[in-house]
């Protein structure tokens, strides 16, 4: 990738940052941390991966996203939004009554939404279906899904990792956002998920372990995952939660909450000097 692509991926990646403070703050609720972290993978594949159209969003043959992390809801409508699926003002009526963009992913409402997720675990699952039915039916299609590090905790997301490796599911391609913190702490302290990628590796699949915000690492581990035949794939990325507004960086309390009037000013003013920064502005 050359330098000037890796200067419009990272333009975009901080505007939908922006987008995640600016919706979850109107909402005065929501999950911004772990959506935060996983904003440069949402820009790439909704900006140079996925095989989709937003004018055509429930076309057949398009590629495949479940957000099994529901909750990072706000990182992915930013992409979407930014994508061209729906107005990028609709993003301020997050979590509104009557809003179609409510907190946790709807397929029934939400342009681009492929699954609706949100209780932990099961978006893995689906996802999994998902690449079992397009081997049916013969559709030239991939299926990406995306994990909280925290979520793997969860006894089903196993279960799924097991029905992959088993029906030899090439074309499912597992991430997990690991960036070490869960609601209730780091996820080391709650209950500790790792090695994630030796037992990832354990349950018959190619993991690549990667720096999550370095989209030249993003692009070699998502082209390499094309190329695994007769096994599922995973990369695991290793980020950091609230990334790039000072404050909410590495931070737990992080998760679940909106920003006040001044820290919505101190995180949107950090976050318009880095995009200044990237335009050369």
């Amino acid at each position: 990738m050359n330098a000037n692509e890796i200067k419009q991926l990272s333009i975009l990646a901080c505007k939908v940052r922006m987008g995640i403070i600016e919706s979850t703050n109107a909402a005065k609720c929501g999950h911004p941390g772990g959506s935060m972290s996983a904003a440069e993978m949402f820009t790439y594949l909704y900006f140079k991966e996925l095989n989709v159209d937003p004018a055509n969003p429930k076309w057949e043959d398009r590629d495949r996203f479940v957000l099994s992390k529901g909750h990072t809801a706000p990182g992915l409508y930013s992409a979407l939004a930014l994508r061209g699926f729906f107005p990028v003002e609709d993003l301020l009526t997050l979590r509104k009554v009557g809003s179609y963009l409510q907190g946790h992913p709807n397929m029934n409402t939400v342009p681009g939404v492929d699954m609706s997720t949100g209780s932990l675990g099961q978006g893995i699952s689906t996802a999994c279906g998902m690449a079992l039915a397009a081997k049916h039916k013969k559709q030239d299609l991939r299926v990406y899904t995306l994990l909280g590090d925290g979520e793997i905790q969860e006894g089903q997301v196993w279960e799924a990792c097991m029905f992959a490796s088993h029906y030899k599911l090439d074309n499912l391609c597992v991430i997990v956002d690991n960036n070490g913190l869960q609601i209730d702490g780091e996820v080391v302290k709650v209950m500790s998920p790792y090695p994630i990628d030796k037992k990832l590796e354990a349950f018959g699949f190619h993991v690549t372990v990667i720096d999550g915000h370095d989209f030249n690492q993003i692009e070699a581990a998502l082209n390499e995952a094309k190329t695994v035949k007769g096994q599922p794939s995973a990369i695991v990325m290793k980020t950091t939660k609230g990334k790039d507004v000072s404050f909410m960086e590495n931070e737990a309390g992080w998760h679940g909450k909106a920003t006040n009037a001044a820290e919505y000013e101190q995180a949107m003013k950090e976050l318009r000097a880095k995009l200044a920064e990237l335009e050369g502005k």
